[in-house]
C-alpha cells in the first residue's frame, strides 16, 4: 500500500478514536480542565498524531498506549465522583482570596495570582474595587467567584417583598427561516398563530434567522437583513395600559354617579384593580 494512502487511512482510524474515547471522557475534559485532565488532553492529542504519522509496523501500540490512558481518566474520574479526599488531592481545594473586602495577601501567593490579576478578574465581572466584596473564592478550575456586600447587590423582587411566579424558557420556534414544530407545540402555539404574527409585523417566514417565543406568548424575531427594523411585542405594555385605563373608567364612574350602592361598588373594584395593577407590574414591566 502507498505512503499516502496507508497514512490516511490510519488518520481516519486515529480521528475516529480519539472522538470515541473524548465522548468517553464527557464534556468536563473540554470545558473545566483539572490539572491532570489537561496532561490528558495533550497527551492524548500527541498519540493520535503517533498512530497517524508512524510508518514502522508497531503502530498499533499508540493505540493500545491511548486506551490505556483513556482507562486511568476514566478511572480517576470515577475515583473522584466516589471520593472527595480525591478531589481534594487531585483538583485541588477553593481558596479564599477575599473576605470582607479584605484581600488575602498569603493565599494569594499560595495561588501564585498578583494582586494586579486578581484585580483584572475582579473588572471582568464589573468589580472595580475590592471593598465592594464581601467573599471571593477561586476554584479547582481556576475561575473566581465573587459575592458582593448586601449594600451593593442588585435589588431582586424578592428583596422588595414581591412574589414572582415561575417563568417558563423562551422557545426557538424558528431556525434560519424554518419553522420548528416541537418548540411550538411545548408552548401550546401552531403555525396558524405564528403566520398571524408574523403577517402582523410585516415579515415573511423565509426573511427570518431566528425567532424565539417567551413566557408571555410574545414572538422576537432576528432577520437576515439587518438593515430592517422589526417591531418589538407590545402585548405586555398593552395590557398594562388596559388595565389601568380600567381602573381610571371605574374611578370616573364612581364619581359620577349618585346612587350610591353603584358608588361603593365602583371603588371597591377601582382599588381591586389598583392592587392587582400593583402586583402584576413588574412582570409586564420586564
Amino acid at each position: 500500500m502507498q505512503d499516502w494512502l496507508l497514512i490516511s487511512l490510519r488518520t481516519l482510524l486515529a480521528i475516529a478514536v480519539l472522538f470515541i474515547m473524548t465522548k468517553l471522557l464527557g464534556k468536563r475534559q473540554v470545558s473545566q480542565l483539572s490539572f491532570f485532565e489537561y496532561i490528558t488532553g495533550i497527551t492524548i492529542g500527541s498519540l493520535a498524531a503517533y498512530i497517524s504519522l508512524e510508518m514502522d509496523q508497531n503502530w498499533y501500540l499508540g493505540v493500545i498506549s491511548l486506551l490505556v490512558w483513556v482507562g486511568v481518566s476514566l478511572g480517576i474520574e470515577f475515583l473522584q465522583i466516589k471520593s472527595k479526599m480525591a478531589r481534594d488531592f487531585i483538583d485541588g481545594k477553593p481558596r479564599v482570596l477575599i473576605k470582607d473586602g479584605k484581600i488575602l495577601e498569603d493565599n494569594l501567593k499560595k495561588e501564585r495570582l498578583s494582586t494586579d490579576e486578581l484585580m483584572e478578574q475582579l473588572r471582568k465581572k464589573d468589580i472595580f474595587q475590592a471593598a465592594n466584596v464581601e467573599f471571593a473564592v477561586m476554584e479547582p478550575s481556576g475561575e473566581i467567584n465573587v459575592l458582593l456586600t448586601k449594600e451593593n447587590q442588585t435589588l431582586t423582587p424578592k428583596d422588595l417583598g414581591i412574589k414572582v411566579g415561575p417563568e417558563q424558557e423562551p422557545q426557538v420556534v424558528i431556525m434560519d427561516g424554518s419553522v420548528m414544530d416541537e418548540p411550538l407545540a411545548r408552548m401550546g402555539l401552531n403555525r396558524g398563530w405564528l403566520d398571524t404574527e408574523l403577517e402582523a409585523m410585516g415579515v415573511a417566514i423565509e426573511n427570518v434567522d431566528l425567532g424565539q417565543v417567551d413566557a408571555y406568548g410574545q414572538l422576537y424575531v432576528d432577520l437576515f437583513d439587518d438593515q430592517i427594523n422589526v417591531p418589538k411585542p407590545q402585548k405586555k405594555a398593552s395590557l398594562l395600559s388596559t388595565l389601568k385605563k380600567c381602573e381610571a373608567d371605574l374611578e370616573t364612574f364612581s364619581l359620577s354617579t349618585k346612587a350610591p350602592n353603584a358608588k361603593k361598588m365602583y371603588e371597591e373594584c377601582a382599588k381591586e384593580l389598583e392592587r392587582v395593577i400593583a402586583e402584576v407590574e413588574p412582570l409586564l414591566n420586564r
